[in-house]
């Protein structure tokens, strides 16, 4: 056998999956593989600068980059299914990232807008969502690889979001800043919202998903439509907006769980 004969056997393939991977290195990281992660990125920096705000006591702005924060996070799965970028390390990232944006900076935020004045109690209810976060966080990454999930396996998911508990412990929030009534500040009544709501994230009540929507192919202009006043909605009154989102939200609660149950029973 001549020497510039092919190189046949284990040895070669070893060899030519080394240059394939030297191969890549040379040519660096894609765009495509770093848009999510740098979506992920920028919310967590989102959830992050609302605790600075809070400190200087500028809620509106607090509150808004926390949200701002969960709408990123809604995007970067899908980018990233989107250009066929998903990875381990994106799952870990965004993990991480939603235990900060929405297991830290929400509860600081309302710590430090209405809990403190009932220091006690008010951490307690405080650290009571963080620790339902991060929980609910940590058996998301266990079941990652799990095949046997009856809720997702029917287009459903297990308590609520991570991201969609932030937005609605706000709501507290939305009616002060609507009504102008301290009321709603009162940290009592704060500190019992938001530990249900933490409650609601670790349980195991089935809850809707973007999956288990499938609205019907002749309204989708009308669809369209109401998404583009949703925007106009939130630019011109956003806390009217993010109340009633909030709102709709827990109402389909029930819904879900009877979705779920008929297709259990199917």
């Amino acid at each position: 056998m001549h020497d510039n004969d092919k190189r046949v056997g284990p040895k070669a393939a070893e060899d030519d999956s080394v240059e394939q991977i030297a191969a890549k290195e040379r040519r660096g990281l894609s765009l495509r593989a770093m848009l999510p992660n740098a979506i992920t990125a920028a919310a967590l920096c989102a959830g992050l600068t609302g605790i600075r705000f809070a400190i200087t006591g500028d809620w509106e702005l607090a509150v808004a980059l926390v949200v701002l924060a969960g709408v990123l996070d809604g995007i970067d799965g899908r980018i990233a299914r989107l250009l066929n970028a998903q990875s381990r390390f994106g799952a870990e990232l965004d993990s991480l990232a939603d235990s900060l944006s929405f297991g830290v900076a929400p509860p600081l935020v309302l710590y430090l807008w209405s809990l403190q004045d009932w220091p006690r109690l008010g951490w307690f209810a405080a650290l009571a969502f963080s620790i339902c976060c991060a929980l609910r966080l940590a058996r998301f990454n266990a079941q990652i690889d799990t095949d046997e999930q009856p809720h997702k396996s029917a287009g459903f998911l297990t308590g609520i979001p991570a991201p969609v508990a932030a937005g609605i412990a706000f709501v507290p929030f939305y009616l002060w800043m609507i009504t102008g009534s301290d009321v709603f500040r009162n940290p009592v009544y704060v500190a019992i919202w938001i530990s249900a709501i933490a409650f609601l994230m670790i349980s195991n009540v089935a809850t809707l998903s973007w999956s288990s929507l499938r609205p019907r192919r002749q309204i989708r202009l009308e669809l369209i439509a109401v998404a583009g006043l949703l925007f106009a909605g939130l630019v011109l009154e956003p806390w009217w907006v993010l109340l009633g989102i909030s709102v709709i939200y827990l109402a389909l609660m029930p819904y879900g769980l009877w979705r779920y149950s008929k297709v259990k029973r199917q």
